[in-house]
């Protein structure tokens, strides 16, 4: 990196800390802190919930696929369009008729303490991994262009994303989302451009090389459960969607801070909606990088593939100044998916684990301590955890799948709650557990049942399918156990 693109990058980052602390003096209050006072524009919130989608992980990981293979992922994206008109028809109204800062309000009000105290820790366990994850990868980048010690990396991102989100609450949050968003849409244009049209050839030609190596493809349609099918990735997409739709605080928390309800609904929709052309342009990414490398022999070094194809063209390829503007794009990616976690989880902390009393005098004052505190917390924490992937990276992937395992049952929960209306705390709690034990043993034993006679133990399905079928044996298993109970109550009666 030149001189222009280190400060570039530097003048980003300063900027952004800058902007979102400005926003201190209009947090004063837990409502404020969480909601924004319900005061933020709804196009900011729409593109906030598009920064939540995009991480840095997908800046990077979604060129990567294509590049290897071709467009099935995008077929997740496909299912977003149905998943946004469901959240808006039916899941924005009844968070907003709750009126909670918190998405697992609703799962106490239907099933008790234990359901929210089960989400919320679920939900605090898997964000940590998020944002720990997040920053190191986050942190390679800069590492290999710049040399920079990782941990000083990491520690600098970190508080940089801690400052503003802690100063600033959700309003610092959702405006420099809002900004980063466009930042990453920006430089995914440019890169574009610059393989479009500096390569040899003119652009029909890597439109003609992609097409005659299937880069555009979306998978087989075969009904085989066993690959990632285009039916396969459709289904997986539906329902992550449906779970960060209808049970992620990230998303709820958003819905929320809307001005009215006809607000809430556009944010979700179009927020949605968004992603959808967004990914095709990180998957166009891939896809013309595979023709300009290939129309451009020699320009590739032996062994760079993958995910550090991307890296190396922005680098390598880009003029002096797009490289920062790029690597600033890839940072910007990252830190609004950072300062999402942080505030979603203090909020969390503050709604489901503490009971202020609000005629208690200083309420505000209390409220504020523990989400300042919380926010502090969970920053350090995430910081250590991605300095910790450094040299045990192994160890924190299996604690990221056991994460993953035991929130699997948070859509399967709620959507037993939202429309089986009938069903008591016990047997959401049966199916909670059945699910829970499916979607693990559909995870894992893939892992442990590799050899010999254990080999016949092992999931013989797609590891997409883990939360459609542990959803769905959630709400099954809790619904006819419903069913069951209250026909013996009546007879009893």
């Amino acid at each position: 990196m030149t001189l222009i693109d280190i400060l570039i990058f530097v003048i980003y980052l300063l900027g952004i800390v800058l902007f979102g602390s400005s926003f201190y003096r209009k947090n004063k209050t837990a409502s404020a802190f969480t909601l924004g006072n319900n005061k933020v524009p709804t196009w900011v919130i729409s593109l906030s919930i598009l920064a939540t989608f995009v991480s840095s992980i997908s800046y990077l990981a979604l060129p990567g696929q294509a590049f290897l293979s071709n467009w099935n992922v995008f077929v997740f994206s496909l299912s977003l369009p149905l998943a946004s008109v469901i959240a808006v028809k039916f899941f924005v109204p009844l968070y907003r008729s709750i009126n909670s800062p918190s998405a697992y309000t609703y799962l106490e009000k239907r099933f008790g303490p234990w359901a929210k105290t089960y989400a919320s820790l679920m939900y605090l366990l898997t964000q940590l991994m998020r944002a720990g994850t997040i920053l190191y990868l986050m942190a390679l980048p800069l590492h290999a262009l710049l040399g920079w010690n990782i941990v000083t990396i990491i520690i600098i991102t970190g508080v940089s994303v801690m400052v503003y989100s802690l100063l600033g609450g959700i309003q610092a949050v959702m405006w420099t989302d809002a900004i980063q968003a466009i930042i990453l849409i920006i430089g995914a244009l440019v890169c574009i451009g610059v393989l479009m049209f500096s390569g040899t050839g003119e652009p029909e030609e890597i439109i003609r090389v992609a097409l005659e190596n299937q880069k555009f493809s979306l998978g087989s349609f075969s009904t085989d459960l066993t690959t990632s099918t285009f039916w396969v990735v459709l289904i997986y997409g539906l329902f992550i969607n449906l779970q960060n739709f209808g049970i992620d605080q990230n998303y709820i928390q958003r819905y929320m801070s809307s001005k009215s309800d006809k607000a809430a609904q556009k944010s979700a929709l179009y927020g949605g909606l968004l992603y959808v052309p967004v990914s095709a342009l990180f998957l166009f990414i891939g896809t013309a990088l595979f023709s300009y490398y290939k129309m451009n022999k020699g320009l590739l070094p032996a062994g760079v593939e993958g995910d550090e194809v991307f890296p190396y063209f922005i680098v390598n390829q880009l003029p002096t100044g797009l490289t920062g503007l790029l690597i600033a794009s890839i940072f910007a990616a990252g830190m609004s998916t950072v300062s999402t976690s942080l505030n979603s989880s203090a909020t969390v902390i503050l709604t489901d684990f503490f009971k202020l009393s609000s005629n208690h005098s200083g309420v505000e004052r209390k409220a504020m301590k523990v989400l300042y505190f919380s926010s502090f917390f969970f920053s350090i924490i995430g910081i250590l955890i991605a300095i910790a992937m450094i040299n045990v990276k192994s160890a924190l992937d299996a604690w990221w799948k056991l994460a993953s395992i035991f929130s699997g049952g948070m859509l399967g929960l709620f959507l037993l709650g939202y429309l089986a209306p009938k069903v008591k705390n016990k047997a959401a709690i049966i199916g909670t557990i059945t699910g829970v034990l499916l979607i693990g043993w559909m995870s894992l034993s893939p892992i442990f049942f590799t050899d010999g006679a254990l080999a016949k133990y092992s999931s013989p399905f797609h590891s997409y399918l883990s939360i459609v079928f542990g959803t769905t044996s959630i709400f099954i298993i809790g619904f006819f156990i419903g069913i069951v109970s209250n026909k013996l109550i009546r007879k009893q009666c």
